[in-house]
C-alpha cells in the first residue's frame, strides 16, 4: 500500500483565489478586471470602489490568503509533506497565468488546486475552472508545457471547514449580553447569487429550487446549529440569509438579504442574533463592509444586539483540512481506497466535475472537469 503521506502524482499545490486591490491606485483597474468584458464606465467603476476607499483602498483578501499560505506550509511541514505550495489569482496580482507559468518553469506538471470557495456555483467553481483554462491555453501559446490540473472537491462539510465555524458562533453567542443570548438567533449569510444561477448550480441531479448552492448551505447551517445545541443545549432559531447582492434589480436574486432579515427579526421581538458568514473562506470584503459595517449599522438603527462570528481564515483546523483532502485525491488517483471525510447527509462531494455542472452562460472551455480540453 501507498504511503499514506503520499501525494503522488502531485508535485505542487496552487492557491487559488479571488484576489483584491492593495491600495487605493488599484481599486479601480481591478475592478475593471472583476467587470472585464460589461462595458462599466470608470465612473461608474469608482462608486462601486467606494467599499475600498473606506478600507484605505486595501482588501484584506490578499493578507488573508498570506495568512493560509503561511498556515499551509507550516502544516506540510509538520507532517513531513514535500509539496511547494504557490498562489493565483483570478483578479489581481499575483495572477493566475504568472503562478502557473512559474510552477511549470520550476518542472511542475500535476498540480492540484485549492480554490477558495467551499461551495458549488457558477462564479465559486466553474469560472475559476474557466480561468485555469485560458491560463493554460496562454501557456500553451507560449510554447510552454501544459501540466494537468486537478481542482479540490468541495470541502463546505469537511469537518476542518465546519468545526471552527461553530467555535465562532459559540464564541460569539457567549459574548452576548446574558439576558439576550438564549433568544438569540443565527443568521447563516452567503453571498446572493442569480436565482438562475443557483438553480443550474452543481452537477444536473441536483439542478432546480436552488441547486447545489442553497442545499450545500443549508446543510452546513444546520451541522453549525446542531453543533451549537449540542455544546449549550440551547436550540437557537435559525435561516440561511444572503448578502453582497450586485447586478440590474430586475434580475431575481437570492433572498432574504440581511439587513431586511435583521429588520424581520426586530419586528418580532427577537432580543439579538449572531449574524455567521458560513459561505465565506476569509473576512474579505464583502464580510467587512457588507455585514461589519452596512449590517452592523442597521442593527444599531434598531436597537438589535448583534455579534459577527468569524470566517475559518487561517485556522489551522482548516490548513489540516486542505492536506487530507490533498492526500484523499492523490490516493484516488493512486487506485488505492481512500477515506472521504465529510460531514452530514450530502457526502463528499465529487472529485471531478461532471458535464453540466454549474454551466456557463455563454460555453467556454473550463479545465478540471469531465468535459475539459486540458
Amino acid at each position: 500500500m501507498s504511503d499514506l503521506r503520499d501525494p503522488a502524482p502531485y508535485d505542487a499545490l496552487l492557491l487559488l483565489s479571488f484576489g483584491g486591490p492593495e491600495g487605493p491606485d488599484d481599486v479601480v483597474p481591478f475592478l475593471a478586471n472583476v467587470t472585464r468584458g460589461r462595458g462599466i464606465p470608470e465612473e461608474r467603476l469608482k462608486e462601486v470602489g467606494k467599499h475600498y476607499f473606506l478600507f484605505g483602498g486595501v482588501s484584506p483578501i490578499n493578507a488573508q490568503n498570506r495568512a493560509l499560505l503561511d498556515a499551509l506550509r507550516k502544516d506540510f511541514a509538520e507532517h513531513g509533506l514535500e509539496v511547494p505550495i504557490h498562489w493565483g489569482n483570478r483578479n489581481w496580482a499575483p495572477y493566475l497565468t504568472d503562478a502557473l507559468r512559474e510552477m511549470v518553469t520550476d518542472g511542475h506538471r500535476r498540480i492540484a488546486v485549492l480554490a477558495t470557495s467551499a461551495y458549488a456555483s457558477y462564479s465559486g467553481c466553474r469560472q475559476y475552472r474557466e480561468n485555469l483554462a485560458e491560463s493554460l491555453a496562454a501557456l500553451e501559446a507560449e510554447g510552454l508545457p501544459v501540466p494537468r490540473v486537478d481542482k479540490l472537491r468541495h470541502y463546505f462539510n469537511h469537518p476542518g471547514f465546519v468545526r471552527p465555524m461553530v467555535d465562532g458562533v459559540l464564541a460569539s453567542l457567549a459574548d452576548l449580553p446574558e439576558d439576550v443570548r438564549a433568544g438569540a438567533h443565527l443568521a447563516f449569510t452567503t453571498h446572493s447569487i442569480p436565482t438562475a444561477a443557483a438553480d443550474t448550480s452543481g452537477p444536473t441531479e441536483t439542478h432546480g429550487d436552488g441547486g447545489s448552492y442553497v442545499a450545500q448551505h443549508l446543510e452546513v447551517a444546520r451541522l453549525v446549529t446542531e453543533a451549537v445545541r449540542e455544546e449549550t443545549g440551547v436550540e437557537h432559531p435559525w435561516r440561511l440569509v444572503y448578502q453582497s447582492r450586485s447586478g440590474a434589480p430586475h434580475i431575481p436574486w437570492l433572498e432574504p438579504d440581511i439587513c431586511d432579515h435583521l429588520e424581520t427579526l426586530h419586528g418580532e421581538g427577537v432580543p439579538a442574533v449572531v449574524m455567521a458568514p458560513i459561505g465565506f473562506v476569509s473576512d474579505h470584503m464583502e464580510v467587512l463592509y457588507d455585514l461589519d459595517t452596512e449590517a452592523a449599522a442597521k442593527a444599531a438603527e434598531l436597537g438589535l444586539p448583534v455579534r459577527r462570528s468569524p470566517t475559518v481564515g487561517a485556522d489551522p483546523r482548516f490548513a489540516a483540512a486542505v492536506r487530507e483532502l490533498l492526500l484523499e485525491r492523490a490516493g484516488a488517483e493512486q487506485d488505492r481506497p481512500v477515506e472521504r471525510c465529510a460531514l452530514g447527509a450530502l457526502g463528499a462531494s465529487h472529485d471531478l466535475c461532471p458535464v453540466g455542472c454549474c454551466p456557463a452562460r455563454a460555453p467556454k472551455p473550463a479545465a478540471a472537469g469531465a468535459d475539459s480540453p486540458f
